[in-house]
């Protein structure tokens, strides 16, 4: 099957393109929110501090309860949990906004930011759920997974311009009130979707359901390695905006930055239109070698040209790594914790990048830019040693379909 055809008969299944777009506007604000905050609370206060901590809160909120807010929405159904959750969230959001403008306490500010981060809805998690239910067992659905991959890199290289645009040009909150009125808009479009919506199965009725605390083996270690890949990508991208600035150019850090997304969301569009042979579990090893590799020689770099040209490289091994932890998860999980199962991984990696973010800020301030490439490196290789080490949970139960074991998922 040609690649673009792939990526066609996806979106044209039943309801596909009209979930995907909702998904995608609605998760438009992890791209935003973060800095979004960060750009509104230290406009208004002038303390960088300060707005720190609050937008760490709304990442720990959202790292916290997202596998909880997830299991609702399989224990419930999505479009039961959405309005509900959309509406905490819409009113944790408006509360931080007004509190900034009205220079409330900062804890006052850390609980609504906490709040807003715990009741975002999972809408990632959510319409891969979607995607598994409509195409299941098809070749499809690991275009299905690769479209949203590359969304995902979408959402991370537009997002922060986007923000930051809105909050100088326009006004402070402009760049934190778009991400949110886009995650309500996108989340209220997706529950009104009923169609599509994957169909509720009572706890315990699917085999291996009752009785597990992670909803996927699997998860005992994709989820370390994906904090350990969360904190290398952190790293990365500290490491990467203090590089730049010691050689005078830190405006390209962007462009460098953008190169590794670029690298990564053609390698998933790519890594979605072919037909595998090789398992998961190896696909999976073998691209997060290639992925740690990559990261091992940053630090090594002579200045930015070669520095873009290896980060270019190394992003092409991100997209089909992800793909494959997702595609290995929905194969382990049971239908009616499937939301989330995916939930876990996307938590562990923000929690991986919050710590990472902190740890490598230290090394840089004390190392600078190589000390904090270091950093990433040690966090890649302590990703490969996890997963070598987890290597048997990997493995995905029976036969698989020759639809998903030729051409897998996401």
């Amino acid at each position: 099957m040609g690649g673009g055809g792939s990526y066609r008969r996806a979106l044209a299944s039943p309801g596909a393109l009209r979930f995907c777009a909702a998904g995608l506007a609605g998760r438009m604000q992890i791209g935003m929110v973060g800095l979004g905050t960060v750009l509104l609370v230290a406009s208004i206060t002038g303390r960088y501090g300060l707005a720190g901590e609050v937008a760490a809160a709304g990442s720990a909120g959202y790292s916290l309860l997202s596998p909880l807010t997830a299991r609702l929405a399989d224990r419930f159904g999505q479009g039961r949990v959405l309005p509900p959750l959309t509406l905490f969230y819409a009113a944790s959001t408006a509360g931080l906004l007004a509190g900034v403008r009205l220079h409330a306490p900062g804890w006052a500010l850390m609980g609504c930011s906490g709040l807003a981060g715990a009741a975002t809805p999972q809408l990632g998690s959510m319409v891969r759920a979607r995607w598994s239910a409509l195409l299941g067992g098809s070749p499809l659905l690991q275009a299905a997974f690769s479209l949203e991959s590359v969304a995902d890199e979408v959402i991370f290289v537009t997002g922060p311009v986007l923000v930051t645009v809105l909050a100088t040009e326009v006004h402070p909150a402009s760049g934190l009130e778009l991400a949110a009125a886009t995650c309500v808009a996108g989340s209220l479009l997706l529950a009104v979707q009923r169609a599509t919506e994957p169909p509720v199965i009572p706890a315990g009725a699917a085999r291996g359901a009752r009785g597990l605390l992670l909803p996927a083996r699997g998860l005992v270690t994709l989820a370390p390695v994906g904090l350990f890949f969360g904190a290398m990508l952190a790293a990365i991208d500290l490491a990467t905006v203090a590089f730049a600035q010691e050689h005078g150019h830190k405006p390209l850090a962007g462009f460098l930055l953008g190169g590794y997304a670029l690298g990564s969301a053609a390698s998933g569009l790519w890594y979605g239109s072919r037909t595998w042979r090789a398992s998961l579990r190896r696909r999976f090893t073998l691209t997060l070698g290639a992925a740690a590799a990559g990261t091992a020689t940053f630090w090594a770099m002579p200045g930015l040209t070669v520095l873009a040209v290896v980060m270019l490289c190394s992003g092409l091994a991100v997209s089909p790594m992800l793909i494959s932890g997702f595609s290995l998860i929905e194969r382990q999980a049971p239908p009616n914790r499937r939301t989330e199962a995916m939930s876990w991984l996307t938590s562990a990696i923000s929690v991986g990048t919050a710590v990472g973010s902190a740890a490598a800020g230290q090394i840089i301030d004390t190392a600078g830019a190589r000390g904090g490439y270091a950093c990433a490196a040690a966090c890649a290789v302590a990703a490969l040693a996890t997963c070598l080490f987890g290597l048997g949970r990997l493995s995905v139960p029976g036969p698989a379909p020759a639809s998903i074991a030729h051409a897998d998922i996401r």
